[in-house]
């Protein structure tokens, strides 16, 4: 099974790398020749258009941006459509609207392309090691098909559903992440505002029932220390609330936590600090309180 790879950044690159690890012959397109480069000499096929990446490949992995552009690489001129003959198979790794891999997947049927969208969670570190977690949205013997390829950059593959399920599944557990991210800093500060010691306030709440995957994740390596390297950067917590924020309206559901999280990210944006770990967020109520909420 020849692959193809579109989409060489911070994620993108890695993943592609833990493809060629898995013995796959591997075609690769970026607007980064540097990166297409590094992949070259570890053995990959460059290449100078989507299309060209579809023509020598089965199954075309893209780790792409935001929507507009996945819906461009795809669709566009010189686009993977374009270049792909009956039987392939896209697969999204990228984290975009429903409504888009479905309108994408509508069109790709057309010509017997068959989609999946397949967003990833795990960060960097968890693209670096391969063990991303994995929600695939499309057919199930599709899935099926391309599950080793999967298998090559994650551990945890999960088929949830037809195509838009996968990206559905991501923007519910981002939305989730956001609002959760947003409640900690807010609660933390109030504690250390009152007179507390944020060790106190971590060593309690993290045993009990207001803990959060972002209260551990994020205490004790960012926030307490005062580092705020990404991790998941602000600008990307921004967009994947955007895509939260886009399908509510879609499904003409009000969205109010949502919409004030990504507010208070859009704030730390204006401050220039999106590109930050979205730990960074409770720099916003230190300076609306005047402290620091760091272990001495």
């Amino acid at each position: 099974m020849k692959i193809g790879f579109i989409g060489l950044g911070v994620m993108g690159k890695r993943m592609a790398t833990n493809v060629l690890k898995g013995k796959y012959e591997l075609a690769v397109f970026d607007l980064n020749k540097d990166a297409v480069k590094d992949l070259q000499q570890l053995g990959a096929k460059a290449c100078e258009a989507p299309c060209e990446v579809a023509q020598n490949s089965d199954v075309v992995l893209t780790s792409l941006p935001n929507s507009a552009i996945v819906e461009n690489v795809v669709l566009g001129e010189n686009g993977i459509l374009e270049g792909a003959k009956e039987g392939t198979v896209i697969v999204d790794l990228s984290s975009i609207t429903p409504k888009t891999i479905q309108n994408i997947a509508k069109k790709a049927s057309e010509k017997g392309v068959e989609v999946l969208d397949a967003p990833v969670s795990g960060g960097a570190a968890g693209a670096e090691k391969g063990t991303l977690t994995i929600m695939v949205g499309g057919k199930k013997e599709v899935f099926e098909k391309v599950l080793p390829v999967l298998n090559c950059i994650g551990t945890k593959v999960n088929h949830v559903g037809d195509v838009g399920a996968g990206d559905t599944v991501k923007l519910v557990n981002n939305l989730l992440l956001g609002v959760n991210m947003v409640a900690v800093a807010e609660a933390l500060t109030l504690g250390v505002k009152a007179g507390l010691k944020p060790e106190v306030l971590y060593d309690i709440i993290s045993q009990s029932s207001g803990s959060s995957y972002a209260l551990t994740a994020k205490y004790n390596n960012f926030i307490a220390k005062g580092n705020f390297e990404p991790g998941f950067m602000i600008d990307l917590q921004y967009k994947d609330l955007q895509l939260a924020v886009d399908t509510s309206k879609d499904l003409k559901m009000p969205l109010i936590i949502g919409n004030l999280a990504q507010q208070l990210f859009e704030v730390a944006r204006a401050k220039g600090l999106g590109s930050e770990d979205i730990s960074a967020v409770i720099k916003l109520y230190e300076e609306w309180t005047s402290i620091k909420v760091r272990e001495e």
